[in-house]
């Protein structure tokens, strides 16, 4: 029978598959191997510092989060019925605040390619732009917009998708300048109008990873539509802070379930368009 580095030996090198880094070979690098492990230990002790970073604080809580979870459990699955509008809101919110994102990134993100936009300027503006906007927390902008428009899913839906052109843009920016510059070159030659060159040229080859950004940020946002909630933004996060602040304990457990479940009911849906695109099943 043949063990793991003999076979290893018969398909290849070792170190083929193995990587080890290259061993200090004299004094001046086993110093400087030392001298990293030696700033790595200070970094991570100062930042332990600065977080208080305590077990024997958490060894103690941990009672506390018993009695929490004790009187959590069971659920009240009465309040199921009540919570049916709020958890339609918050996908609505999910939903518009997705489309809303994406509808900002797309022409943002060909500004933002560098394949695309030669003038240097436009695209370190354009590309420090959606640095701003993604940087900004979602719970910051929810509280500006309601601040604005009030109380609702409709602050929380502006929060949303603002955040998102940042983000979606950068993702897409990111796949235009992966793509082969081949066809791209061949319209232009063609006498190819820029829009002609995007429509026939940038799409086709980045259709499916546009695709899978959307859906992976429809589930985050879904997350962050709950969250929004607790600030005034509508969805079920409304429903979970009032219960904690009631101190019902039982119909924040229930909120919390059902919140879970619709995130696992997107990721796996999510997942399964992603796997049926890579596939080639959808065009």
């Amino acid at each position: 029978m043949n063990t793991p580095m003999q076979s290893a030996q018969a398909r290849g090198s070792y170190h083929d598959y193995i990587w080890t880094g290259p061993r200090p070979l004299n004094l001046r690098s086993w110093l400087l191997c030392v001298g990293a492990v030696a700033l790595a230990a200070f970094v991570l002790a100062w930042s332990a510092q600065g977080t208080q970073l305590s077990w024997s604080e958490l060894a103690n809580g941990l009672p506390q989060i018993g009695d929490f979870l004790s009187r959590s459990f069971p659920p009240n699955w009465n309040i199921l019925g009540n919570l049916l509008n709020p958890a339609i809101e918050t996908v609505q919110i999910a939903l518009w605040g997705t489309l809303l994102g994406v509808l900002g990134a797309i022409p943002v993100s060909f500004l933002a390619a560098r394949n695309l936009n030669r003038n240097r300027v436009v695209y370190q503006g354009v590309r420090q732009l959606l640095n701003v906007t993604r940087s900004i927390n979602e719970l910051i902008l929810a509280l500006v917009f309601v601040s604005a428009v009030g109380l609702g899913p409709f602050p929380g839906v502006l929060a949303l998708a603002l955040h998102g052109v940042g983000m979606v843009g950068k993702f897409f920016a990111e796949s235009i300048e992966e793509i082969d510059d081949g066809p791209l070159e061949a319209l232009r030659a063609t006498g190819a109008r820029p829009l002609q060159v995007i429509a026939f040229g940038v799409l086709p080859q980045v259709i499916t990873a546009w695709i899978a950004t959307v859906l992976y940020r429809f589930e985050v946002n879904l997350r962050q539509a709950t969250v929004l909630g607790m600030v005034g933004a509508g969805g079920l996060g409304f429903e979970l802070v009032n219960s904690l602040k009631l101190f019902k304990y039982q119909d924040t457990a229930t909120c919390i379930v059902v919140v879970t479940l619709m995130v696992v009911a997107a990721d796996t849906l999510s997942s399964r368009l992603r796997q049926l695109i890579q596939d080639g099943r959808v065009h």
